[in-house]
C-alpha cells in the first residue's frame, strides 16, 4: 500500500509525442515507491488520426503536405480536461497531493491545468516545456527571438494554416531529415533509440494547441509552486527559450520558478531516465517541506 504522504505524479508528452515518452521514467518513479500516471492526449498517440496520404505508395509529398488534417478540430480545452480528469484520479490516490509534470508543448495543458485545479497540485514541473504569460498563444512565444535557433520549425509539412495541423514526417526516408528530427529532439539518443522514438510519433498536432493563447492568473497557477527542469542541450527549444521563458512568467505572475538542470537534448527521459527521475523526486520532497514550513 502506497504511503498517503507521498505525491502521484502525472506526466504529460509533448508535440508529436504519446505515453510512451514515459516509459523509462515511470518504473524509476515506481521503484522508489511512487505512482505515476500518463495518458495520450486528445489527437496524440492512441487518439491520432493520420491522414490517408501518409499511407499511400508511393508516397506523394505533396498530396502529403496539402491533406486537411483529420485531428484539425481537436481543442487545447479538450486536452486539459483529458488531463484534469487524470490529476483527480490521481488526488484519490495520494491524499489529493499531484506533481503534475509537462514536457514542451505539453507544459500549455498543464499551466491550463494548474489554473483549474490549483489546489489539488503539489506542484507543477515543466520539462523543457512552454511555460508561456496569460494572453499569449505557444505559436506566439515560439516566433520569439530567443527561441530563433529552434530546429522544430524547419521539420514542419505543409502550411500549418491550410491544413489546420503542425505536420511533420517522423517517418521519412530522406536523411538530412531524419538527421534534422534527431538533431531537434533526441541530439544525445543513440541511433537505434532515435529510430524506436521516431516510430511511435504521430504526425499532427491539431493547431488549436499552438494558437490557444495562455490562461493563467497569479491567484490560481500563481499559487502552485512551479519548477522548471532547464535542458542545455536542447535544439527543439533552446536553452535561451526556456530561460526567457522562465523570466517572462516570472515577471508577470510574480514568485518565483524553482530551476534545476540538465546537460540533455529536448528529450532526457529517453537519454537520462535516471537523472530526470531523481531531480523529480527531489521536486517532491522539496515540495513537502515546502508544504509543512507552510502549514499553519
Amino acid at each position: 500500500m502506497m504511503s498517503a504522504t507521498k505525491a502521484v505524479f502525472v506526466l504529460v508528452h509533448g508535440g508529436w509525442h504519446n505515453h510512451s515518452a514515459w516509459d523509462r521514467v515511470t518504473p524509476l518513479l515506481e521503484a522508489n515507491g511512487f505512482a505515476a500516471l500518463t495518458l495520450d492526449l486528445p489527437g496524440a498517440g492512441a487518439h491520432a488520426v493520420a491522414p490517408a496520404s501518409l499511407g499511400l505508395r508511393p508516397f506523394d509529398l505533396a498530396a502529403f503536405a496539402a491533406e486537411r488534417s483529420p485531428i484539425a478540430g481537436v481543442t487545447q480545452e479538450e486536452r486539459t480536461q483529458a488531463v484534469v480528469k487524470l490529476v483527480k484520479e490521481a488526488a484519490s490516490l495520494s491524499d489529493g497531493k499531484v506533481i503534475l509534470v509537462g514536457h514542451s508543448a505539453g507544459g500549455m495543458t498543464v499551466s491550463a491545468v494548474a489554473e483549474q485545479v490549483p489546489n489539488l497540485l503539489l506542484a507543477v514541473v515543466y520539462l523543457a516545456g512552454f511555460m508561456v504569460p496569460n494572453g499569449m498563444p505557444l505559436l506566439a512565444m515560439l516566433q520569439h527571438e530567443t527561441l530563433s535557433s529552434a530546429l522544430a520549425p524547419s521539420l514542419f509539412v505543409g502550411d500549418p494554416a491550410a491544413i489546420g495541423a503542425t505536420r511533420i514526417h517522423a517517418g521519412s526516408t530522406d536523411e538530412a531529415y531524419r538527421s534534422l528530427l534527431k538533431a531537434s529532439f533526441y541530439g544525445d539518443v543513440s541511433e537505434s533509440e532515435f529510430a524506436h522514438a521516431a516510430s511511435q510519433l504521430h504526425c499532427d498536432e491539431s493547431n488549436a494547441g499552438a494558437l490557444a493563447p495562455s490562461q493563467i492568473t497569479p491567484g490560481r497557477f500563481g499559487t502552485v509552486p512551479r519548477h522548471y527542469i532547464r535542458c542545455t542541450q536542447d535544439r527543439a527549444i533552446p536553452l535561451t527559450g526556456q530561460d526567457h521563458m522562465i523570466a517572462t512568467v516570472d515577471g508577470a505572475i510574480g514568485g518565483k520558478t524553482m530551476t534545476h538542470t540538465l546537460e540533455s537534448s529536448h528529450s532526457p527521459f529517453l537519454s537520462q531516465p535516471a537523472t530526470l527521475s531523481k531531480i523529480l523526486i527531489d521536486i517532491h520532497a522539496q515540495s513537502l517541506a515546502q508544504q509543512s514550513a507552510e502549514a499553519p
